[in-house]
Formats: C-alpha cells, sequence, structure tokens
C-alpha cells in the first residue's frame, strides 16, 4: 500500500486501511475473489477508494437488498463474475408476540452483540413498524439461530426467510443541506439538531453519542464522508456529500436526517 494513501484519511482508520491492503494483495497473488464481512458505509467509501486507485481489480457491494447500509463486499480480478448468492447472507424474521410487546433497534443490536457476535457479522437491522428482520453472514447464522431466543425479556425466535420476503423498510430519513463553520462533532450535531454547543458537548461526554457504531466521548471529532452519526434520544445523521464552502468560509453539506 502506497504510504502516502494514509494523509487522506484519519489516523484511526489507517488499521483498517492495511487490512485492505491486505485484501487487495491477497486477490492480486491468488487470482481469486475475496469476499469481506459486513462494512459500515465509511468503510465501503475508503475500500472503493484503495480499489480504484492502487489496482486493476474490480468490486461490488451487496446487503442483501438495493438500499442497504451495512453491506459485504467482493473483490475479485477483471474475468470473475460474482453472482448474487456468493455474498453469503442470510435473512431472518424476528418472530415475537407482537400483540403483547413492541421491540426496538436498539434492543435487538444489543442482543445481537450480546450472544458473542462481532458487529462486522451482521448487516442492516429493518423493519416495517412491526416486523423487523436482520441480515446476518452466512457462516455464523446456525449459531445464531441458536443462541438467540430472547430480546430482554422477550422470547423470540428467528425464522429464516427468502430474499423474496424482505420488508419494505418504514424509513424516515430526510435529506437535509445546510451549512456548519466546522466538522467537529459537537458542532455538527447542534447545527443539526438545533441546539447548543454545550448541550452537543454534553451529550458526546456523556457516552450517547456513537460514530460508526462506536461510542465516542470527543467532541473535537472530526467528521467526514459517509460518517453516520448516532444521538441517543435525537436520531441520526449522515454526511452524504461535502459541497465546498460558502464566501464566509462556511461547509455546505447534504446529509441524511433520522430524527426521533
Amino acid at each position: 500500500m502506497d504510504a502516502n494513501i494514509y494523509q487522506h484519511f484519519r489516523s484511526d482508520e489507517h488499521s483498517f486501511i492495511d487490512l485492505v491492503g491486505d485484501w487487495l494483495e491477497q486477490v492480486s497473488f491468488q487470482y481469486a475473489p475475496y469476499l469481506t464481512e459486513f462494512l459500515d458505509p465509511r468503510q465501503a467509501y475508503i475500500l472503493e477508494t484503495l480499489v480504484r486507485q492502487e489496482t486493476d481489480l474490480k468490486f461490488r457491494f451487496f446487503g442483501g437488498y438495493g438500499t442497504a447500509e451495512r453491506v459485504r463486499c467482493m473483490i475479485y480480478p477483471e474475468y470473475y463474475e460474482p453472482e448474487q448468492e456468493e455474498f453469503e447472507i442470510v435473512l431472518f424474521e424476528i418472530n415475537y408476540p407482537k400483540k403483547f410487546t413492541t421491540l426496538s433497534h436498539g434492543k435487538i443490536l444489543g442482543t445481537l452483540i450480546g450472544s458473542g457476535m462481532k458487529r462486522e457479522m451482521f448487516g442492516d437491522i429493518i423493519s416495517d413498524g412491526e416486523n423487523w428482520q436482520v441480515f446476518v453472514a452466512k457462516e455464523v447464522a446456525s449459531y445464531l439461530q441458536m443462541q438467540v431466543n430472547k430480546i430482554g425479556s422477550v422470547t423470540v425466535r428467528l425464522d429464516l426467510k427468502n430474499y423474496t420476503e424482505i420488508l419494505t423498510p418504514k424509513d424516515g430519513w430526510s435529506q437535509e443541506k445546510t451549512t456548519v463553520s466546522s466538522l467537529r462533532l459537537d458542532t455538527v450535531i447542534a447545527t443539526i439538531f438545533n441546539i447548543s454547543r454545550q448541550r452537543s458537548k454534553q451529550l458526546i461526554e456523556s457516552g450517547k453519542i456513537k460514530i460508526n457504531w462506536i461510542e465516542t466521548q470527543r467532541p473535537d471529532f472530526m467528521l467526514d464522508l459517509l460518517d453516520i452519526v448516532s444521538i441517543r434520544g435525537f436520531g441520526r445523521l449522515q454526511i452524504q456529500e461535502i459541497e465546498g464552502k460558502t464566501k464566509k468560509e462556511k461547509i455546505r453539506l447534504a446529509l441524511g436526517v433520522l430524527r426521533k
């Protein structure tokens, strides 16, 4: 991997860059495809950038359905043409007593991680408002099906579903544009959710913020393209485009915002 590539990314992303470099080297030397685990949007962006800049290899993303947030990537030589089945993604629907209780994304996510699974082993968790489904790497599907029989105090069962039975997600994301004085985490949160910088800082330092599913307590964290920020009690936002600066040197942003 060209050492100059590091300067284009954050220091905490260097280990992932090295990992992608290993994948690319493996495909080049073995002349055979390589399938990644589930990647978040920022990781997918980094991988795509490196493949395009560093090699003549090809790649394809798939997360189980067309607009998936978390995806697996197939990296492959020019001669190869992957099929959808080769992404090895299994779809489970969560069977639970809907008349008596409700589930939430956070409770489901916590249960899956609590079962001993790495976050990279499962993709999107989707809902139509009542029913819930989760996309899982095939290599751990049987283990997960045996392990998960409760979410909190609710008895559940994971039922295998075909791709023709994928729910239509009830998606509250809205497309918004704004300007910010800085890409600092506390500044962006304060601007998008119309709260004070001090309140934003308090949320971050109290552990209520995750960036790409990882908790951070740094108000000065600098956001970048395709980062997803989860704010407990407020919702989520994603930096979809950085569109340059205004005459007053403010940064123009295009965002996806999910408000609670």
